[in-house]
């Protein structure tokens, strides 16, 4: 009788590690939540001056590509290579299929417009090459992408598209 229990146990530990091995792993690549593309490179002479200068036109997109879950952005965060983050900090709601636009600079935060600005005039993507990071509220990641400018930007615009 007392074996009996115990395989029951073990089969039940090893499908519970199974299926807590499965979802962890496959996470990143099921996310609702993705990385669309960057403008790494904002157009004309790069200036980060909060008055007049153009880290607006550095943005990231991350859109929802689930068919059917809305998708609180609140507590998602976005990293890059050398470890400078952004957190969304406030509530903005991804329907299905909709996207937002991360930017640089001041602005005012828009989901009638899809977009959030950083209210940092840094800019944050490098323009040679970088490695973008969007984790979950829970740590885990959602994605991630690595670029350089010479092998994933071949019209050399300074925009990449990760997912369309």
């Amino acid at each position: 009788m007392h074996k009996r229990p115990v395989i029951a146990v073990a089969a039940t530990a090893g499908a519970l590690a199974v299926l807590t091995a499965v979802p962890a792993q496959a996470a990143e690549y099921s996310s609702a939540l993705k990385i669309r593309g960057v403008q790494y490179d904002a157009p004309g002479r790069d200036s980060n001056s909060c008055s007049s200068g153009n880290t607006d036109e550095e943005y990231l997109t991350i859109k929802n590509y689930s068919s059917s879950a809305t998708v609180n952005l609140k507590g998602y965060v976005v990293k890059d290579a050398a470890g400078n983050r952004f957190a969304f900090t406030a509530n903005h709601y991804l329907q299905p299929g909709d996207y937002i636009k991360l930017r640089g600079g001041h602005g005012s935060d828009s989901d009638k417009y899809n977009v959030v600005y950083r209210d940092n005039c840094n800019f944050m993507w490098n323009n040679d090459r970088d490695t973008i990071y969007l984790y979950k509220p829970s740590g885990s990641r959602s994605d991630v992408h690595s670029y350089t400018r010479s092998g994933s930007d071949p019209d050399g615009n300074g925009y990449i598209t990760f997912h369309k």
